[in-house]
């Protein structure tokens, strides 16, 4: 079995010939290994298509790297998309959309050119070339941190969009009606190159709970995000490839999302990330969900990656398979990890290897 058959059965709650390994959802920078990637290093069976980047990136990269070595504005990953949307965390408080008042305001606002054949260039090509070579392959719409929730606070500032989706309605649903309508474009893009797993995501939770209540989220984004899986199937080039699944929709929320879950298997969601073990009960997810909704992640809490030891790793992993798996299954680390020890990484991997064998 190839890594994209094991991934597709995986993902849509069949039986694999061993437990997949993934790492994030986006590219990851793991200094420890550089030059190499995560992927050869330690034989990951899921690659990541991407939109190629706008002309003026590498300018405001080249200025970020010039920054004093005090100045953190947040990792190069996340900020090589946000020159293209007017955000700029460095220079202050100032958010591109904070002092817009009406509709019309927001609709002078030039949103990111996504639909110049320059973005989306040799995307089909490269994702047939992963797969001539057995990999699975994923891909994520460009976007602002998020599809729709984190793209909006980040143009419009935190506690202003929060304000905007109780008191000021008609500008949240403009603005998210654009963001929706953006992301519609590059999911159908996605599709159309034939990736296997579309990479949806938007931190709507926190360790605790929903940042919103699952009124807002129903009113204001699960229609939405139903509208983006539903077209994304359409765009499928062939439906019934591999499993009869089609494309794998794949919803990534830092923080206990738990609430919504049901709403989410509802509208379509296959997949669920990371499944922060501190946050979420995985094992009652798995319980409820178990034969339609796969989970990719659910390995370890931030403190346990950064500062357990490679054994605390391996048990956590055999743990997580006994009690999540073989069905539905890609383990992944639930956090970050560019600056875990490396030690614990290959752990991670060889554990994945030795008890994920079926």
């Amino acid at each position: 079995m190839n890594p994209r058959e094991r991934v597709r059965l995986a993902l849509t709650c069949q039986r694999p010939d061993r437990i997949p390994k993934g790492l994030a959802f986006f590219d990851q920078e793991i200094p420890a290994i550089a030059p190499a990637t995560p992927e050869t290093y330690f034989g990951l069976d899921v690659r990541i298509a991407e939109f190629k980047p706008p002309r003026g990136q590498d300018d405001f990269l080249g200025y970020l790297e010039r920054l004093p070595k005090d100045v953190h504005v947040g990792n190069l990953a996340q900020l090589r998309t946000y020159h293209e949307w007017g955000y700029h965390p460095e220079g202050g408080p100032e958010r591109p959309l904070g002092r817009a008042r009406t509709v019309e305001e927001i609709a002078e606002f030039i949103l990111p050119d996504l639909a110049n054949p320059r973005r989306y260039a040799g995307l089909a090509e490269q994702v047939a070339a992963w797969h001539a070579q057995g990999f699975a392959v994923a891909g994520a719409p460009p976007h602002l941190g998020g599809e729709l929730f984190e793209t909006a606070y980040r143009l419009r500032g935190f506690k202003e969009f929060l304000a905007d989706l109780m008191w000021h309605k008609p500008l949240a649903h403009y603005l998210l009606d654009q963001l929706t309508a953006l992301a519609i474009h590059s999911t159908l893009i996605l599709a159309q190159a034939g990736v296997d797993i579309l990479l949806l995501d938007d931190d709507i939770a926190m360790p605790t709970g929903l940042i919103i209540s699952p009124a807002t989220w129903r009113e204001f984004f699960g229609p939405r995000l139903a509208d983006i899986i539903r077209l994304a199937r359409e765009a499928t080039p062939n439906p019934a490839i591999d499993s009869g699944q089609g494309i794998i929709i794949f919803y990534h929320s830092d923080g206990d999302f738990t609430r919504i879950v049901p709403e989410l298997v509802e509208i379509g969601v296959n997949v669920i990330n990371p499944v922060q073990p501190d946050c979420m009960d995985a094992i009652a997810i798995k319980r409820a969900f178990g034969d339609r909704l796969a989970m990719w992640g659910t390995v370890g809490s931030a403190w346990l990656w950064d500062h357990g030891t490679p054994a605390q790793i391996r048990a956590e992993v055999k743990y997580r398979i006994e009690t999540l798996g073989p069905e539905g299954l890609l383990l992944a680390p639930a956090y970050d990890v560019d600056f875990t020890p490396l030690e614990n990484l290959v752990a991670f991997y060889e554990a994945v290897d030795e008890y994920g064998a079926l």
